[in-house]
């Protein structure tokens, strides 16, 4: 069986999958920093963000973004 036909739509398929992790881990960095650098009403409310996101890789990341970034764009600070 010839399955020289194949390596061009392999080589597309694994550099989509390399594309997309970096996209991952670039997200994932960036919560981490977002998370490091946002007014929290205190340091330990802070500290569970970061850790949550570190711990939990792009879900981690994504559930940051969807309860903390998305639903106040300054902090969780009342004002």
């Amino acid at each position: 069986m010839d399955f020289g036909w194949f390596w061009p739509f392999g080589m597309a398929f694994a550099g989509a999958w390399f594309i997309l992790a970096l996209l991952l881990i670039a997200f994932w960095i960036w919560m981490i920093v977002d998370a490091a650098k946002r007014h929290f009403k205190n340091d330990i409310e802070k500290i569970v963000w970061i850790v949550v996101v570190v711990l939990g890789g792009w879900l981690g990341a994504l559930a940051y973004l969807l309860v903390v970034k998305m639903t106040n764009k300054h902090g969780l600070a009342k004002k």
